[in-house]
């Protein structure tokens, strides 16, 4: 092994324990890096990397910046989903013989960030956990390190809950243990970009043991105990703001899993990832960084409790008649600023003086808030007066001792004012009537030499000092004043007094920023104490914030209240998806009704594309979320009821990390559905089956169909382009169709964008693709194949394909029971042939794969010789026939007797 010196040893030594982390190195005045880590920051950061003696043969490679912009740098690291350890020198270097004593002061990481740009306002920054038990359990739990708000529960021994609970935190970092399945690693890098950590340590320590006192069971304080053991292992100081921790089911709120949040895009997009376009913009007009927060966790846990709601709705009801008052809440949250971080900050021993001033200006703002409040004299107004504490103290404390503008820094003084401290004012007497003597020894000198040239001028090296230009030296007599520095063009020069005044002047000024700093620590130091009254002050405001935030969205956007029945019962007057209708401005947006009840449990929605079925079944999904939230509701008329869960299958997307194609990935969250909805839940299924052969997607479309109407009973919205499903409306009594309405002019389509009753009675998809410019000549063929297809279908196909598709499910079901109906072959005699009536479908063979066909082959048993009179006539019968207009008995029953006319 190389043989390297003592500093490179030291550095060696500290990184062996942060190998997974940039180590920051503090060297003098810069923080730098070695080996690998300087060679990927130099990468990662674009900045010089360069190389130094360390002992051994090879010179090391170095890279480094300064401390006082490292903050920059290390933002950089952090936002790419690296670590970096900060190592700094525990002594004075000029005190210090030998080898300067140096300690990691913190780890900062993804999921520890307490202020930056990697801090966005309106979201938390969680860190998660993830802990396995032998029976086969999850414990969850996650904490926001700049709000201190925690939780923790217990979920059931499903991955994809584990999953879900990450991606609704929206946590940047998860902590394991090194035992935990490589499986489940596996799994969650596939599913979140994420940084990882590792602590296996689960001892109760002492000083957050009272964070878990509400925590009954044993096992929801181990999962807490490890996320609280790894901040307390790497971020190395007083974690005061941390709030007791809060357990929670998953079953006390709305599930709604990550398909289904992507899907229906509550809180980003697909397609940008970005806020806009998102649920969340929509509903997001708050005026405070903690309400915002508070929304999005509100969207991403809808209320289960109707008396929960309904207590939010008379708050939104209150405040939408209240136009005035409401008004100047709203301007007077604007003055408030995030009072959970502020608080963390106070806690974490990062604030400065400039925030304890915003935390003092919006404290002045709660008392005008309350009494506001209480002039509203509603009881429920008068509620949320009484949740909001003014913590009159901590404002006074701010406003006596507080300058209004106080420096960033807080180590180089004027941040107190005069009066505040008895001692702080002698020494900023002393510091500025020593100034004032300089001023008028300046003017002294001037009379006395004649030099108004003269000045006292003052530097760190040489202190005051009297300055002469060289063309006035000749007015100074001999020994008049005693030269220190000589310039190019002028002369400096001391005297006794001078230097003495220096000396209490600058003493003076030592001993103010000393003394300030002091004085700055005390007072956060009694600002820390009134952390849990703050935080709760905090949630009372947020709580308001979001409230008023939905009154003034649902007045701007004529929502209206909605009511909730146990009748199992969706009414919707002129609904509207809410996104689609702002985002479409001044253009009209088309409301469409829906009405569900016991009987009307899922509606099969024919349409063509573009037609806005996905629209339609997203805005049900919406409006019932904004229900179960405490919003308004964009409709004429709102019934619904509570939903416990809602399940998408919307768009068509693959999982390239996971290696699932587009249809895995639609059977999948189908399953997901399947598995787990119960008659209370929410279903919305889009095109179905769309992504394998015609016929396997009809039969599988046409399976989870029966299965949900016969097994679950959810409430379901099922869009397909299979327009032979429609006839199932004559075997599930609980099924209906409904169809967004096209009509075609000029040979052109025009959607018009409302849903009605009945089945569709086209695609359109070749007019659609006429709107996406598709070239004339092609569009021109299409048609003729079209055409061509239909005519032959008009004589291949007398059956409907929903009842051959369905008759292969039933077959797939009971494969060793089911009688397989006889193939006709062309080349025996039709008379030979005898079908029943639970054979009235042709087995599929490899050769007819193809077709579901019964008379195709009778066309080919009589090709040579022509069609007979009675055949002729069979033929005739079968053109006039009304295919979708029978029922599928009345279809088998038809033909049957047009077979045993054949056969006479």
């Amino acid at each position: 092994m190389a043989a390297y010196t003592p500093m490179i040893m030291q550095y060696l030594q500290i990184k062996a324990d942060y190998q997974d982390a940039f180590l920051f190195f503090r060297l003098g005045d810069f923080y730098e890096m070695f080996f690998d880590d300087a060679i990927k920051a130099s990468q990662e950061l674009e900045i010089t990397l360069t190389s130094r003696e360390g002992g051994g043969e090879n010179k090391i490679p170095m890279c480094g910046v300064p401390y006082h912009s490292a903050k920059g740098y290390i933002e950089q690291l952090i936002q790419k989903g690296y670590k970096v350890a900060i190592c700094e020198q525990m002594e004075d270097a000029k005190a210090t013989k030998g080898m300067v004593r140096r300690e990691v002061v913190q780890l900062i990481t993804p999921g520890t960030l307490m202020e930056g740009r990697g801090l966005s306002e309106k979201e938390n920054n969680f860190i998660a956990t993830v802990t396995t038990f032998k029976d086969g359990t999850y414990g969850f739990a996650c904490s926001d390190l700049s709000t201190g708000e925690s939780r923790v529960t217990i979920l059931s021994g499903s991955v994809e809950e584990v999953l879900n609970e990450l991606s609704l935190s929206g946590a940047k970092e998860v902590v394991l243990d090194t035992a935990t399945p490589e499986e489940l690693q596996k799994k969650l890098k596939e599913r979140s970009v994420l940084a990882f950590s590792f602590e296996d340590n689960l001892e109760i320590n002492e000083s957050y043991q009272h964070l878990l006192s509400e925590l009954e069971d044993s096992k929801l304080q181990l999962i807490a105990a490890r996320l609280f053991n790894y901040l307390h292992r790497t971020q190395k100081r007083n974690l005061d703001h941390l709030q007791p921790v809060v357990s929670y089911e998953v079953e006390q709120f709305m599930k709604i899993d990550y398909f289904s949040k992507r899907n229906l895009e509550l809180t980003e997009t697909i397609r940008s990832t970005a806020k806009k376009g998102s649920l969340l913009w929509l509903l997001d007009e708050t005026k405070t960084a903690m309400g915002g927060r508070m929304l999005k966790q509100w969207i991403n846990r809808p209320l289960l409790q109707v008396k929960g709601i309904q207590w939010r709705q008379s708050i939104v009801e209150l405040f939408m008649t209240s136009f005035f008052e409401r008004h100047e809440i709203r301007e007077m949250l604007k003055e408030v600023y995030d009072l959970e971080r502020l608080a963390g900050r106070v806690a974490f021993g990062n604030v400065n003086a400039r925030d304890l001033v915003q935390l003092k200006k919006s404290l002045q703002q709660i008392p005008i808030l309350k009494q506001t409040l209480v002039a509203m004299g509603d009881e429920a107004a008068v509620q949320l007066a009484e949740n909001l504490d003014p913590c009159e103290e901590v404002t006074d404390l701010l406003e006596q001792a507080l300058i209004e503008n106080p420096p960033i820094s807080i180590k180089e003084g004027n941040i107190i004012q005069d009066g505040y401290d008895e001692r702080l004012d002698q020494y900023r007497d002393a510091s500025r009537n020593g100034k004032t003597w300089i001023a008028s020894l300046e003017r002294q000198e001037r009379e006395k030499t004649g030099i108004k040239s003269l000045k006292i001028g003052y530097n760190r090296v040489f202190g005051y000092y009297i300055e002469v230009t060289k063309a006035n030296l000749h007015l100074l007599t001999e020994g008049q004043y005693e030269r220190k520095q000589t310039l190019s063009n002028a002369e400096r020069f001391i005297t006794p007094e001078l230097k003495e005044k220096e000396d209490l002047i600058l003493q003076a000024e030592e001993k103010i920023v000393e003394l300030e700093y002091e004085i700055f620590v005390t007072i956060r130091e009694t600002v820390k104490e009134y952390i849990p009254r703050l935080q709760a002050l905090a949630k009372a405001v947020s709580e308001l914030d979001v409230l008023t935030s939905f009154a003034e969205l649902s007045e701007q956007r004529h929502y209206i209240k909605p009511l909730f029945t146990n009748e199992r019962k969706v009414v919707l007057k002129d609904g509207r998806h809410p996104v689609v209708e702002k985002v479409m401005s001044a253009q009209e947006y088309v409301p469409n009704d829906c009405f569900m009840d016991q009987d009307r449990e899922l509606l099969l929605i024919t349409g063509p594309n573009m037609s806005g079925k996905s629209t339609y079944m997203r805005q049900i999904a919406l409006t019932a979320i904004m229900a179960q939230i405490g919003c308004f509701v964009p409709a004429a008329e709102a019934v619904l009821p509570v939903f416990d869960q809602v399940f998408t299958r919307i768009g068509a997307a693959d999982d390239l990390i996971s290696g699932q194609s587009t249809f895995m990935v639609e059977m999948l969250e189908a399953n997901n559905a399947i598995a787990n909805a119960t008659e209370n839940s929410l279903i919305l299924f889009d095109e179905i089956g769309r992504g394998t052969s015609t016929y396997d997607g009809m039969a599988l479309a046409q399976a989870i169909i029966e299965y949900i109407h016969d097994r679950i009973g959810a409430k379901t919205l099922f869009s397909t382009h299979y327009h032979e499903l429609t006839s199932l409306v004559e075997e599930l009594t609980k099924l209906k169709n409904v169809h967004v309405s096209a009509v075609e002019q000029n040979g052109k389509v025009v959607f018009l964008h409302k849903i009605k009753e009945g089945a569709a009675d086209k695609s359109y998809g070749i007019h659609v693709a006429q709107l996406a410019d598709l070239p004339a000549d092609l569009i021109t063929r299409a048609a003729e194949i079209l055409e061509a297809l239909e005519k032959k279908d008009e004589l291949s196909n007398g059956t409907s394909l929903s009842v051959a598709s369905r008759s292969i499910v039933q077959e797939q079901r009971t494969s060793s029971e089911s009688v397989v109906a006889e193939t006709v072959i062309a080349d025996e005699p039709l008379e030979e042939k005898s079908v029943s009536q639970e054979q009235t479908v042709t087995d599929q063979t490899e050769e007819s794969a193809g077709q579901l066909s019964f008379f195709d082959e009778v066309s080919v048993s009589v090709k040579n010789s022509g069609p007979s009179k009675k055949e002729k006539r069979v033929l005739e019968k079968l053109t006039e026939l009304d295919i979708l207009d029978m029922t599928p008995l009345e279809a088998m029953n038809t033909l049957y007797e047009l077979q045993r006319k054949l056969k006479k």
